[in-house]
This record gives structure tokens, C-alpha cells and sequence, in this order.
């Protein structure tokens, strides 16, 4: 899905982590009907596959890469590929990432190693193996996808609200060091999104879609939960020209949540 009177070559490619559901497969659509090529990670091959599928099916051109963000060797092999493939690297989204609930009280080494090791260093790792080649561009954007979790306490998230503050002093960090040859880095916190994640989690309660925005209804100033593509649009504009003259900052995707801390 190429722009008019744009070559192949000029068409800019984005990356996306996490890219098989949820959030990262709402940006890899929102960036396809941009005109980008694609290329999408995911740890699932199943939901890499289908997200492919969509992608194509609505006129994108896709990679896809089983990998898992932890793994830095995999990281790299990814944007190796990708820059062999297509050439360029202009934009990575930094989404992939897992959630862990439960007191500190009860956490043990397992649930910390595993938590770190991809919401923290998957996005670091991520941001590692796309740099090089932004440095040698002189361009390029990076959007980190937070939580509001980190910016607002809640009751049994600990561990993911600890990770995904980490990443938001990441982007800041990465923006200050890079900023002066051309890389801008920016982070997302979305809000109560109802993703695959929820949705595949309550339906083995019973609980469908309809009942789920039911139960979401109030939350926020607009009093209701996200949708994928209302998080994926954010994420967009900050990879785009039209933010080019925004860097090291965080963007808060909560229909208003945080404001009042609690839903309506």
C-alpha cells in the first residue's frame, strides 16, 4: 500500500514488537494504511501469522519474525533482516510485553527475572538493535509503549507497574543521548484497553466483549475503556512527521483517568 508518487525504496518501515494482538496488531494495521512497510514480532507464532494475514488482507506488505524480545541475539537478528530485506529502519515500536499480578509479598525470583527481562529489557534490547542503523540514517523514531501503571498506583500490580515505569526513564534517557542526530524517542501509557489479552483472559470465565465493555463502562472522564486503534492512532502520531518536533516525552492514552486517579 504504497503512497502516490512514492517509490518502493522511499516507503518508510516501521517495526512493531508485540505485533501478533492487541495494541501492537492495531499499530501495525495503523501504520499500513499509513503507507509503511511493516515487519512484526511476536513470541506466539499463531497470532504473528494471523496478524500477517490481516495485514496483507488489508493491503499492507508484511514481515513477520518469531522472536522473543528478551533475547537480545533475536532482537538483533530481527533488524538485521529487516534492513536487509527493505533497506531502511524508521520506526520502532517498542510494545511487546507481559503482565504479572500480584502483591510483592508474594512475588517470587521467577515472576521478577521473567517481568524484567521483557517489559524492561525486551524494550531495551529492542531500542539496541535499531539504533545503529538510525544513527547511520540520521533519522528515525521510537515509541515506547507504557502503562498508565506507571504513572498511577493500583493494588496488586507491582511488578508491572515497577517495569513499566523503568521504560518511561528509558525513552527519556535514549531521547537525551540520541536527540542531536536526528532519533526522536517518545513513550505511550494507554489506559484500560480492552485487547486480546483481556478479552482471551475473561472468556475463559464466560464473560464476553459486550460484557466486558459492561463491566469497563465509567472508567476514565469518557467512561469507557479503549479500543486497540484509539492506542495505535497515539502511537502513530508520535512516530509521524507531524510529531517531528516532539522527543523525550510521554504521551497518557487514558480517556481522562488519570486525572482523578479512579474511574468515574
Amino acid at each position: 500500500m504504497s503512497d502516490a508518487g512514492i517509490s518502493d525504496a522511499g516507503r518508510k518501515v516501521a517495526l512493531i514488537t508485540g505485533g501478533g494482538s492487541g495494541i501492537g496488531r492495531a499499530s501495525a494495521l495503523r501504520f499500513a494504511t499509513a503507507g509503511y512497510r511493516v515487519a512484526i514480532t511476536d513470541i506466539d507464532p499463531a497470532a504473528l501469522a494471523d496478524a500477517e494475514a490481516q495485514l496483507v488482507a488489508a493491503g499492507g506488505e508484511s514481515l513477520g519474525f518469531p522472536a522473543d524480545v528478551a533475547d537480545f541475539g533475536a532482537c538483533g537478528r530481527v533488524a538485521a533482516d529487516v534492513l536487509s530485506i527493505w533497506g531502511r529502519l524508521d520506526a520502532l515500536i517498542a510494545n511487546a510485553g507481559v503482565q504479572i499480578g500480584g502483591s510483592l509479598l508474594d512475588a517470587d525470583d521467577a515472576d521478577c527475572d521473567k517481568i524484567l527481562a521483557v517489559n524492561l529489557m525486551g524494550v531495551a534490547n529492542s531500542c539496541k538493535a535499531v539504533l545503529p542503523a538510525m544513527q547511520e540514517q540520521r533519522s528515525g523514531a521510537i515509541v515506547i509503549v507504557s502503562s498508565i501503571n506507571a504513572l498511577v498506583g493500583s493494588v496488586g500490580m507491582t511488578l508491572y507497574d515497577m517495569s513499566k515505569a523503568a521504560v518511561l526513564a528509558l525513552a527519556r534517557s535514549l531521547a537525551t543521548e540520541f536527540g542531536t542526530q536526528g532519533i526522536r524517542v517518545n513513550a505511550v501509557c494507554p489506559g484500560n484497553t480492552i485487547t486480546d489479552f483481556h478479552i482471551n483472559r475473561m472468556a475463559k470465565q464466560g464473560v464476553s466483549v459486550d460484557q466486558i465493555r459492561a463491566m469497563t463502562s465509567g472508567y476514565g472522564l469518557l467512561g469507557r475503556a479503549a479500543e486497540p486503534a484509539e492506542i495505535a492512532n497515539a502511537i502513530h502520531f508520535l512516530a509521524s512527521e507531524e510529531a517531528s518536533f516532539i522527543t523525550g516525552q510521554t504521551l497518557v492514552v487514558d480517556g481522562g483517568f488519570s486525572v482523578t486517579g479512579r474511574a468515574q
